[in-house]
């Protein structure tokens, strides 16, 4: 679970530090705390706090300026809510009433069963216990689809990562300048794998594997990140800097690398 959302006072410092960064550098305790519920003087020890951390720093009575830690703070933080968020509006309020979810062995209706996200889908299982439960509101055997009603608690995510593996275009080798044992090593450790370029393709098809997507593949890997699932995406060079700028625009993490070789 997002850490700021396990606790109230990790919601509120988070909501303190933006009114801060929206109204520098004079800040006005009392209309902070008016537009947040608090009281002034918890907004107070809330900003000492936020001093103390480094987020922000002072230039006089009533005068703060966030730093560039409390900036990377917000946005590290704002990018795991937004990631959440688009989880719970696509994959939980959507489908409110029940969710559909795969059955880790055979269940009976009106089961109590755990909700864990594998691999970017959703299993339940009656024994492994985790911080999401419901009930299932049919029989269904080991593998099966099972619908699940009256969810409590919060499904945890995994921080997904995403890797670029840039590939040169056929006109400077394509497939035959590409750095197959590296290649080899880097889709050993990511679970979805994506292929933006025949070159792409083929390289992949050189270390003997078939890419879960070729096709509209910004928006896959996209979607797996926001269900949990690291990628990773070989793209022919000319193709990489689209698949960047979408990455940034949803404040993805990801890591560059260049495998072509002379």
């Amino acid at each position: 679970m997002i850490k700021i959302l396990q606790t109230k006072s990790g919601v509120t410092k988070f909501q303190v530090l933006i009114e801060i960064a929206a109204h520098q550098p004079n800040v006005r305790q009392k209309e902070i705390a008016a537009k947040i519920g608090i009281t002034p003087q918890a907004v107070s020890e809330y900003i000492k706090e936020l001093v103390n951390d480094g987020l922000i720093v002072t230039e006089g009575r009533v005068r703060y300026r966030i730093t560039k830690e409390g900036v990377e703070w917000v946005l590290e933080n704002a990018a795991e809510m937004k990631q959440y968020a688009r989880f719970v509006m696509e994959d939980i309020i959507s489908h409110v009433s029940t969710w559909t979810a795969i059955t880790k062995e055979d269940l009976k209706e009106g089961q109590q069963v755990y909700l864990k996200m594998e691999n970017g889908l959703l299993y339940v299982s009656s024994t492994e216990k985790t911080g999401a439960s419901g009930t299932v509101i049919s029989n269904a055997a080991e593998g099966e689809d099972v619908g699940v009603t009256t969810l409590k608690g919060l499904i945890d995510l995994e921080n997904a990562t995403i890797t670029i593996c840039k590939v040169p275009r056929v006109e400077r080798g394509g497939s035959r300048k590409v750095d197959l044992d590296r290649l080899k090593a880097l889709a050993g450790s990511k679970p979805y794998i994506a292929a933006i370029g025949v070159e792409s393709l083929i390289a992949l098809r050189k270390i003997g594997i078939s890419p879960n997507v070729m096709f509209g593949t910004n928006e896959s890997v996209i979607e797996a990140a926001y269900h949990g699932l690291s990628s990773l995406v070989v793209s022919v060079d000319e193709q990489v800097s689209a698949l960047l700028s979408r990455l940034e625009t949803e404040n993805l993490e990801y890591e560059l690398v260049d495998l072509t070789v002379e």
